[in-house]
Order: structure tokens, then sequence, then C-alpha cells
């Protein structure tokens, strides 16, 4: 009798996705369990089959030669037949991602020490080191590679021996009852290897605490959350492995002139109310340290910006810029002396017949006509 296409057992695709066969498999596999399907053969001969079609789908270079082959790929003594099924691949895969923090706090590498944990570190800048970027020298707290044993954990004179439960593979397989259970090895912690002789400046683990002095490149125009990352300057492996990745996210301080939003700079610049009025011109700083000129027309009115093109941040690996936005503020003048006020009644029986304060004189009018309907 021919045997079923690997696809057609699991009901995918040819091309489908690893998490598509995965998918498939699961929910195969504990429909046709024989716990679920006590005594019936063809359950456990489909349950078979399925263990099978998975074991050689999901490895890349066993499904590479089965597309090309067929069966007859593996018909030498290269896949398992269907009664050498196990749980090895496929179900002990599913079991361990579902259990697995139940059993050792999450899943290993098969084999070999844990790669060092990544490690994060917070970095205030201000708005002109933002700017222009920075080159800053940062201290961190970390595991770092133990010198008495250069990683490896063991005493100088001995080294690490593979470990007689495992043989150096960092998993065990566990039977219980149908079940046959890989974790992790309860001997060498899925390192695959135990030290007779631990290093007495680390105790075994290769790694010791240390403060850590590192100089760092702040690239022009970042951000609040920009990450950047030093790649191997995390904490040190066990026992040799690699280390981890060390995160730099930077924030950036409020300034007592300027306001950031994004790439550009806002600035309220208060303006004499002489200078509104009759127009001029102000001067004002910009976020490079240099001045700028800012020409202000007769009759500018508060709220009223203005834009300076490419005045602001600079753009993370561009060489753009971003524009400047000056938001006048007309000052109302204060502690007037006596010929001031006089001056400025003046004004305002000079008047004439109206149109100096044509946003009052518009709302009262707007008032007028208001309490006027009303009155029909």
């Amino acid at each position: 009798m021919a045997k079923q296409d690997f696809y057609e057992v699991l009901g995918v695709s040819q091309s489908a996705s690893a998490d598509e066969l995965k998918a498939a498999y699961r929910k195969l596999a504990m429909k046709h369990h024989p716990d679920r399907n006590p005594g019936d053969k063809a359950a456990e001969q489909k349950f078979k089959e399925i263990n099978e079609a998975y074991d050689v789908l999901k490895d890349d270079q066993k499904r590479a030669a089965y597309d090309r082959f067929g069966h007859a790929a593996f018909e030498q003594g290269g896949a398992r037949g269907p009664g050498d099924f196990g749980f090895s691949g496929g179900f002990a895969d599913i079991f361990d991602e579902m259990f697995g923090e139940f059993m050792g706090g999450g899943r290993r590498s098969h084999g070999g020490p844990t790669r060092g944990s990544d490690l994060r570190y917070n970095l205030e800048l201000s708005l002109e080191d933002a700017f222009r970027g920075k080159q800053t020298t940062i201290r961190v707290q970390t595991l770092a590679a133990c010198d008495q044993c250069r990683g490896s954990g063991a005493e100088a004179g001995s080294r690490p021996i593979t470990c007689p439960t495992c043989h150096g593979r960092g998993r065990a397989r566990v039977q219980q009852g149908f079940f046959t259970i890989e974790r992790t090895c309860a001997t060498c912690q899925g390192a695959g290897r135990i030290i007779d002789n631990p290093c007495k400046s680390c105790g075994g683990q290769g790694r010791v605490r240390r403060e850590k002095m590192l100089s760092v490149n702040i690239p022009p125009g970042v951000e609040d959350g920009t990450r950047i990352r030093l790649s191997g300057e995390g904490e040190a492996g066990v026992r040799g492995a690699p280390a981890g990745d060390l995160y730099i996210f930077t924030t950036v301080a409020p300034h007592r002139i300027f306001q950031r939003d994004g790439a550009n700079v806002f600035c309220r610049v208060p303006i004499p109310i002489t200078t509104a009025a009759l127009g001029g011109s102000i001067e004002v700083p910009t976020v490079d340290g240099s001045r700028a000129r800012v020409t202000v027309p007769p009759g500018t009115q508060s709220g009223h910006q203005f834009r300076l093109r490419s005045k602001g941040m600079t753009v993370l690996r561009s060489p753009a810029r971003g524009d400047m936005f000056i938001e006048a503020i007309v000052e109302t003048p204060v502690n007037l002396t006596k010929r001031q006020q006089e001056l400025l009644r003046e004004f305002e029986k000079a008047g004439g017949n109206g149109g100096t304060h044509p946003a009052s004189e518009g709302f009262f009018a707007r008032v007028k006509e208001f309490f006027e309907d009303l009155r029909e």
C-alpha cells in the first residue's frame, strides 16, 4: 500500500510555513492521541502517521529532500518508520512549550550553557546633546567573565567534563507511562557539562559581578525612547556562553527655552505691544547656538507663528533638519508712568472711526446682535 503524502497527512499545502505545520500537527495529535482513543487501532495508526509526517516536515533539510524525492528519500533509513515514533521531536516541543515553565523556568537551548541576559541603561540627554550627538562614558553594573578561570567556571588546571546523565546534550528523557518527555537535564541544568573542581572566585559560574565603563556614541537626532544597541555588552553567559546585549534608551530633558515635537522646535517669544502694532524685528536664539532675525509685520497678534525653515532638530541618520516655529506673545505693558498712561488715553481718544481693534470690535458687534435678538 502506497504511503500517503505527508502534507496530506497533516492537511496542509506544500507551501505551509513552520508555524502552520506546527498548528496542524498539534490539532491532529491531540485528536488522535491513543489516550483519547483507548483501544482504537485506527486512531493509533493515524497518530503514528502524523508523528512521522511532522518529524520529516519540521526539519528544513528533511523537508527539502522530501519535496524533491518524496518517500524515496528516506527508504534507506534516513527517517523513522511508522512504528518507531517517540516524543523527542514534535510532541515534545509542544509539550515543552505548554508546560516548560513548570519544569524549570522556560525553554533552554539543546546543550551548552545559557546565553547572558540583555541589560537596559536609561540615559538622559540635554536638547543640545540630542541635536549635536555626544560621545559619553557610562558605568554599568553587570556580570562579567571571571578573570581567574577565563569564564570556564573550573579552577585553574582543571576543566569541565561531559555530563554523564545527558552525555552533553543538556536534555534528558523521562518515561512517564505512555509518554516519553524530554526536559532540561537536572544534573547539569542544561549546560551539557559539569565542573568537579569549581573556580573559587566565581563559584563555578564563570562570571562575577563588577562595574564596567563603556564609551557610547550618541548619534545626532535621538528622541525620547531611541534605542541604541551595544552587542555583547550585556551580562556574560554562564561558563563561557555568549554575552547578552546592552540596550541604551535615551530621554531628552525639558529645555528652558525650546519645546520639541519630533524634528521641529517651538519657541514662544514675548513681543512689546509697540513692536506688534507698528512692526519691527526681533532676534531669537536657535537650537544650534546661533541667532536668527525675524521680521514682525505691523498688526501682529498673539499666537501668530513665524516659520524658520531648517532651523529645527537634526533628523536621526539623515542630513535633513526640521523647522523652528516662533510663536508671538504680545505683551501688555505694566507699571506705566503717568505720562505713558496719558499717551495711551490720547491714543484711545484718537481711535477715529474704528478699525484699529478688528477682533474686539467684531466680537462686541456680535454680542450686541445677540442681545437684540433676545429682545425680539
